[in-house]
């Protein structure tokens, strides 16, 4: 399952000065692949208003996006989309591990899928075993446990992607 880590600040200024130069020569497709358009929300209802890069550790429950991670990617930013568009994964559930202490990345993908599991049914409004649906989850890397981050976003997804939400689809 993906998980989520904290990265240097550092590399920015290295890859914005980089840019620069790139941006003399090429095109703005290439800017676009550099400087990915970041994801903006409604200012009162804090929900994604246009597609774009967002930081993982803003993510909230409802949010929508598109997402190829595989289970051993560290994300650091993910592709947010306004939930009224075609996504991939929709956040439906957010908690706290209680660990005082990292108990291994097993353990936490353990312990993220029991929790994720434990809510689906009041997310979806039928039971997993029921469900065409499924789930998934952002969880603390060692890294940004360090740092104090204990969050697993549960995450649910269908075989194709889908558009609006999926609280109470019943399927």
């Amino acid at each position: 399952m993906p998980t989520t880590s904290l990265r240097p600040a550092r590399t920015l200024a290295l890859v914005a000065s980089l840019s620069v130069a790139a941006l003399a020569l090429t095109g703005c497709s290439v800017i676009e692949q550099i400087f990915p358009t970041q994801a903006e929300r409604n200012s009162e209802t804090q929900e994604v208003e246009s597609a774009g890069e967002a930081d993982v550790f803003e993510m909230a429950v409802g949010d929508c996006l598109n997402d190829q991670a595989s289970d051993t990617e560290t994300v650091e930013t993910i592709p947010a989309v306004p939930c009224s568009e075609p996504h991939d994964l929709e956040a439906y559930f957010s908690y706290d591990l209680t660990e005082t202490t990292f108990p291994g990345q097993e353990a936490v993908y353990d312990l993220a899928a029991e929790g994720c599991y434990n809510e689906f049914a009041n997310f979806v409004g039928i039971a997993y075993e029921e469900s065409t649906l499924d789930i998934s989850y952002y969880v603390p890397s060692p890294e940004s446990w360090e740092a104090g981050d204990r969050e697993v976003m549960c995450l649910i997804y269908d075989t194709a992607p889908t558009t609006g939400t999926l609280a109470g689809a019943a399927r």
